[in-house]
């Protein structure tokens, strides 16, 4: 569940949402990343160390620089815990559902 946690945690800011879509599209260095955004490469360096903990990037050394990937494997836990709550949701309105149509007949 640790990993799910720190998911979450990393999911749960504006900006770090924003660098996962920027990823999307190509492996960016921290320098790449940090052009998008009014912060310095420290913030930018410490949101992407967030996302890297979170398992939602992964990060190489290529000579100095650090790339950047969309990991796309570390959703997996957010998905499987939304999925447990969807079914858990499900079966509660059709057990509400069942109770109301037979209080009606």
């Amino acid at each position: 569940m640790a990993l799910a946690q720190s998911t979450f945690r990393a999911l749960a800011d504006p900006t770090r949402r924003d660098i996962l879509v920027m990823l999307r599209d190509r492996d960016l260095t921290i320098a790449e990343v940090a052009q998008n955004f009014d912060m310095t490469r420290a913030a930018v360096k410490k949101h992407l160390t967030v996302l890297s903990d979170g398992g939602l990037i992964c990060v190489r050394a290529q000579g100095r620089e650090r790339i950047n990937t969309l990991n796309p494997k570390g959703i997996k836990p957010v998905i499987d815990w939304l999925t447990y709550f969807d079914a858990f949701w499900d079966d509660r309105l059709s057990t509400l559902k069942t109770i109301i149509e037979k209080d009606t007949k």
